[in-house]
């Protein structure tokens, strides 16, 4: 996967501007926030980032995150972490076909 994609960007864009959209699991590392969409939003390439009941793990680019900062700092604020910032990015996407979303974790380090 490209780690600066722009299906990942896409989906992370629309999840800040849906809220509502969102379903939110209950934080289990302080660092990690994991949620979920409906599969019905479209997404470029899905069958490549969000495949079906598989895990896609990748490092997004330094420059992505350095492009995306403010995106990121949204979802950063969601977590249980304490530590003002962060310098790595890891973002795991799968589609969970039973449940009819696309998951999407992030951890920062």
């Amino acid at each position: 996967m490209a780690s600066n994609s722009d299906s990942i960007y896409y989906v992370l864009t629309h999840m800040h501007a849906h809220p509502a959209m969102i379903t939110a699991e209950p934080i289990k590392y302080t660092n990690v926030i994991t949620m979920s969409i409906p599969d019905t939003v479209k997404v470029a390439d899905a069958d490549i980032y969000f495949p079906d009941q598989k895990l896609m793990v990748n490092r997004l680019s330094p420059d992505f995150v350095a492009k995306n900062g403010k995106l990121l700092d949204h979802f950063y604020s969601l977590t249980a972490q304490e530590i003002p910032n962060y310098h790595d990015v890891w973002v795991t996407t799968s589609h969970i076909v039973n449940k009819n979303a696309y998951m999407v974790e992030l951890s920062y380090e």
